[in-house]
């Protein structure tokens, strides 16, 4: 019994890898700012998660950071290209 009611303790049995939480936070983040930061550790981070066999869950969150940070780099170049070749032209002439 804890000192609040009939909550039990919070148990660690359960733990959620690091590294997989970490690769997703940066996968997401980088998708706004900072992609050509956040993207290669996302990469980094979901791939680190996934090779560490002792970590329990986080497999799903591992692979979703995996795969969002290689996005967030493919974003970069994308904007990369386009603004070296003068941006986005939405003009028609006529």
């Amino acid at each position: 019994m804890s000192a609040y009611g009939n909550q039990p303790a919070a148990s660690s049995g359960s733990r959620t890898n690091g590294l997989a939480i970490a690769g997703l936070v940066c996968g997401i983040v980088g998708l706004f700012f900072l992609s050509f930061v956040l993207g290669p550790l996302a990469i980094i981070f979901g791939a680190l998660a996934l090779r560490q066999k002792t970590a329990k869950g986080g497999t799903g969150m591992a692979k979703a950071g995996l795969i969002l940070g290689i996005v967030d780099v493919i974003l970069f170049i994308v904007m990369i290209i386009v603004a070296a070749n003068g941006g986005f032209s939405w003009y028609v002439g006529g």
